[in-house]
């Protein structure tokens, strides 16, 4: 199978706030062509329509197009804001195959269970319109409740095929797992994966080693984890990121690897046109610029 080299746009918001067009030509120009959405908080309910920075869909298809770029999924969150109603057309329109959820907060096992029930839910109303439906992990799906971690209840628990998993490997490592190791895991539950690096001075790696593994991880405690300090460019920090490559190569199964950069002291753009070139290297992929 090919593996593509893409980007979260939420790596390059601001940029995208200031000015949606110039963001994305300049964007196309550095050389990504695929494209993950990310549609957070209030705009997660879809008021008056979906949008990508004010775009509405004919428009964001149009510039698209005109770019040589698609869509291929988009992080939605929370999970009770999102208004299916109106995304599905919205998805249709600018024909993109996929909808994730970005992330949930877990207060206990049976939270876990209850939210793997929506899973099911909402990747049942995605598979009736043609479309794949993920969860994408941080670190806190990897706490463990009475010995199982959520992300081994979410995979139990979930119909393998109404939901797939789009794998963090930054988050999954803050989280105290191997992202190499975790992959085989995951195996065929997951073909979309997230990219970005972790520097030297980031300390505890394992954030459960800060918090307690019988810590109640609020959603206040997982964005105090997301701060500039927490997160380089690829190929500046301590990942191995070679052999996370490496590991997807070999399985066949990953489609996609997404570029995300969740917070950088670069400019945004700056910043993704650093990792794109590291990862063209260490993908050995032909760069288009």
């Amino acid at each position: 199978m090919s593996l593509s080299l893409g980007l979260q746009l939420y790596s390059v918001r601001n940029e995208l706030q200031k000015d949606p067009l110039g963001a994305l030509e300049k964007v196309a120009a550095i050389g990504y062509k695929d494209l993950e959405l990310a549609i957070h908080y209030s705009d997660a309910a879809g008021h008056g329509g979906y949008s990508v920075a004010g775009m509405k869909a004919a428009e964001f298809k149009s510039n698209l197009d005109r770019l040589g770029m698609r869509a291929l999924n988009a992080q939605m969150f929370p999970i009770e804001n999102v208004h299916w109603e109106r995304l599905i057309p919205f998805v249709q329109e600018i024909e993109m195959p996929a909808v994730s959820i970005s992330m949930s907060m877990f207060k206990n096992k049976q939270a876990a269970f209850d939210f793997s029930a929506t899973l099911n839910k909402c990747g049942e109303i995605c598979r009736k319109n043609g479309l794949d439906f993920y969860y994408h992990n941080h670190f806190q799906e990897f706490q463990k409740f009475e010995g199982q971690t959520v992300m081994e209840i979410i995979l139990a628990n979930t119909d393998k095929d109404l939901v797939k998993i789009e794998f963090d490997t930054y988050w999954a490592l803050r989280g105290g797992v191997d992202p190499s190791e975790y992959l085989h895991t995951l195996g065929e539950r997951c073909d979309l994966v997230h990219q970005k690096d972790m520097p030297a001075t980031a300390k505890p790696v394992n954030w459960f080693d800060f918090f307690g593994e019988d810590a109640d991880i609020t959603l206040d405690k997982k964005l105090g984890t997301s701060t500039t300090d927490q997160f380089t460019e690829i190929g500046e920090g301590v990942m191995d990121i070679p052999a996370i490559i490496a590991t997807i190569r070999e399985m066949g199964i990953v489609k996609t690897i997404f570029v995300e950069q969740d917070f950088t002291a670069r400019n945004q753009l700056d910043s993704v046109e650093f990792s794109y070139k590291r990862m063209v290297e260490l993908m050995n992929l032909s760069q288009t610029t």
